[in-house]
């Protein structure tokens, strides 16, 4: 979620592609159940960390693209001067300000997408940023990165504010994560921030082959 990657000017009425509504055919195996709005709702660190090891799992036009977060950035809010909302409420940033378990989805340079949940309470204004993903189910490997994963994914401005507790898009447990060590380190590209800058606030999962930056 770094402020400065986003062009002076980008519309924030970008059309995107519409998310189909057409679920995976019954003899496809079943949907995992999405996490509840009570996982979001809670200290933006906390969440970051917990969403290590998750599932990101997108339906459209009845195929289902999955994969394991495995690095993610924490965004703490107005007072974090790396964060969007950091400028206050805007036509871009209004979806942070609403409910957690909402999608903040916007454009940086004109072209690639990046996809952050939105986390505690309505009007703190928090986020994180999943920055990578492990491919599990019809994803091409290039999912290292803000802008790679969603474009594998399929994640686009259509998406914005789209409710992660609901359908078809949506954060889940993945059974099959077997756990790891979570490092913490500066998140990138955020050398505008002044004391924020060098705060540990990306987590991502040691030795994991799909970590975008050790």
């Amino acid at each position: 979620m770094k402020r400065r990657e986003g062009p002076a000017g980008l519309p924030d009425n970008d059309p995107g592609l519409p998310l189909s509504s057409s679920l995976p055919s019954p003899d496809s195996p079943p949907l995992p159940s999405p996490l509840p709005r009570s996982f979001y709702d809670r200290e933006t660190e906390t969440v970051a960390l917990e969403l290590l090891g998750k599932q990101l799992v997108l339906v459209r036009e009845g195929v289902v693209r999955a994969g394991r977060i495995v690095e993610v950035e924490a965004y703490l809010g107005p007072g974090d001067k790396a964060c969007h909302s950091a400028r206050g409420r805007t036509p871009r940033t209004a979806v942070m300000f609403g409910p957690p378990g909402h999608a903040y989805v916007y454009m940086i340079y004109g072209m690639h997408f990046c996809m952050n949940v939105v986390t505690e309470a309505e009007g703190r204004a928090c986020a994180v940023l999943i920055r990578a993903l492990e491919p599990l189910a019809n994803l091409p490997e290039k999912t290292r990165g803000p802008g790679l994963l969603c474009r594998a994914m399929g994640i686009d401005r259509a998406l914005n504010g789209h409710d992660l507790v609901g359908e078809r898009f949506f954060v889940a447990e993945d059974p099959a994560f077997a756990g790891g060590t979570v490092v913490s380190r500066p998140r990138i590209g955020v050398g505008y921030a002044e004391e924020w800058t060098d705060r540990p606030l990306r987590f991502y999962l040691a030795g994991n082959p799909f970590v975008s930056k050790p």
